[in-house]
């Protein structure tokens, strides 16, 4: 196809667009709505990977040593926790450090703790993190194992019901949306095939004049792009104003420290190209299907 053929399908797409009006606003606003919902679900299961990204990157794993254990020995118990499959970082920490780390968690109640000041009772601490947070419970439970462990602790019990709780919560997310994608193109398709219906007569009289099958498809082809990402402008603009406000309120008012929400530059940005890039895919394959099973062209 020469460059002067391709100006004149982009040339024709556009001036279809004009001729059928309630048909462009239909297929337009088809889009628009399954792409505005989609954009929601979009917006609240980013927030909810965010979430809960930054809550398993925040499980570690506390090793006490035991009291009796000295440095030779602890520094041959740090290499070979090093040396665990996927362990990522391996932090010291004193008893003297975990001391005024359980002061300043107990706030005003922790000062009775400074008694222990003279006599720390506490023992120093491996501090450990997983290359995958997934991983948590299968090293330390290696861990357990090794000489001069005294306890392990990584939120036993809680751990796993998170782990599995944020698992079912994205896979839940993701079907939701799979299935609002397969719905936005069942939709668009059928009303593409409406508009295609309508300008049978058109196309009977192109083949007639011996317009090949490619030379048919590709203003719909074209029609089926501009009215894809026509209708994902509205979704784009709507979104971005209503998350701009509500982060702004977040952030200013709320602004819970267990829970983040994503900034808006780029994660709207990010966003709208994604939206837009989906709603010209289903435009253009709503197009190409209605053509080629519902015309037979």
């Amino acid at each position: 196809m020469t460059l002067h053929t391709f100006k004149r399908h982009v040339r024709e797409s556009i001036k279809s667009l004009g001729r059928n009006g309630w048909m462009t606003f239909a297929s337009a606003s088809a889009v628009t709505v399954t792409l505005l919902l989609v954009g929601v679900f979009f917006v609240v299961m980013f927030n909810i990977n965010h979430f809960a990204q930054k809550v398993e990157n925040d499980v570690e794993i506390r090793v006490h040593i035991e009291l009796t254990a000295d440095n030779q020995q602890k520094n041959a118990l740090r290499r070979q926790i090093e040396a665990i499959p996927n362990v990522k970082e391996v932090r010291y920490s004193s008893k003297d450090e975990e001391l005024k780390r359980l002061i300043k968690s107990m706030g005003e109640e922790g000062s009775s703790f400074r008694l222990f000041e003279q006599d720390n009772p506490l023992s120093d601490v491996y501090v450990v993190k997983a290359a995958h947070p997934q991983d948590t419970v299968k090293i330390a439970k290696q861990i357990e194992t090794l000489p001069f462990v005294h306890k392990v602790n990584y939120g036993q019990g809680t751990v796993e019901k998170l782990f599995d709780a944020l698992k079912v919560a994205r896979n839940v997310g993701l079907v939701l949306i799979l299935g609002l994608l397969f719905t936005a193109m069942f939709l668009i398709s059928n009303t593409i095939k409406i508009t295609i219906f309508a300008r049978r007569r058109e196309i009977e009289i192109m083949r007639l004049v011996g317009a090949t099958n490619g030379f048919i498809r590709w203003p719909f082809f074209l029609e089926g792009l501009w009215l894809g990402m026509l209708g994902a402008l509205f979704p784009i603009a709507a979104l971005s104003i209503v998350y701009y406000n509500v982060y702004q309120v977040y952030e200013q008012r709320v602004s819970l420290p267990f829970f983040e929400l994503l900034p808006f530059s780029p994660f709207m940005w990010q966003l709208s190209a994604l939206l837009l890039a989906i709603g010209a895919g289903i435009g253009i394959w709503g197009s190409v299907m209605s053509v080629r099973k519902f015309l037979k062209v």
